[in-house]
């Protein structure tokens, strides 16, 4: 968490920018408390798992900044969708590889962020009905908003592996 004492830019695309990466941070340093395999196993009723919510947060913010905002064709945007059994956020992905993949998303994130104005809407393929298509900063407070509500079940993962 971007903690008190440190200066939140006056930029609104700088400061989103700046949450993204520390919630980016977050979650790796809520994955390295647990042990591996804590990584693939649910504690929760619904059957999440914390590689599986990684996964879902990698898929997610490429989701909405590339294949969305950007109209380019990725691998299966709905990747995170589940497994086959309905579980939530498949966990059948290696914790390297995601982990690099959220490295290399936040990279592309501000990329966009930087070549584009907040204000602007793009949905070059169609996707949505024209009054549904967000702007670029509606797009990161949602993604922002993601990483804030799954880095508090991350905390809870933790806690509850920890007994």
């Amino acid at each position: 968490m971007i903690e008190q004492h440190e200066q939140v830019p006056d930029d609104t695309a700088e400061a989103l920018l700046a949450y993204l990466d520390e919630h980016r941070s977050d979650v790796r340093a809520k994955l390295a408390e647990l042990d591996p395999a804590d990584l693939t196993t649910s504690l929760v009723p619904s059957g999440w798992t914390p590689l599986g919510l990684l996964h879902h947060l990698v898929s997610m913010e490429r989701r909405w900044l590339v294949w969305l905002f950007l109209g380019e064709e990725i691998d299966d945007p709905w990747a995170d969708d589940g497994d086959a059994e309905g579980a939530p956020w498949s966990d059948d992905v290696d914790l390297d590889d995601l982990l690099a993949q959220l490295d290399d998303g936040g990279r592309r994130t501000r990329e966009i962020v930087q070549s584009y104005a907040l204000d602007d809407r793009r949905d070059p393929t169609g996707k949505l009905a024209a009054d549904e298509v967000p702007s670029l900063q509606a797009i990161l407070l949602h993604v922002c908003d993601e990483y804030s509500r799954h880095l508090g079940h991350l905390d809870v993962a933790v806690e509850l592996a920890r007994g």
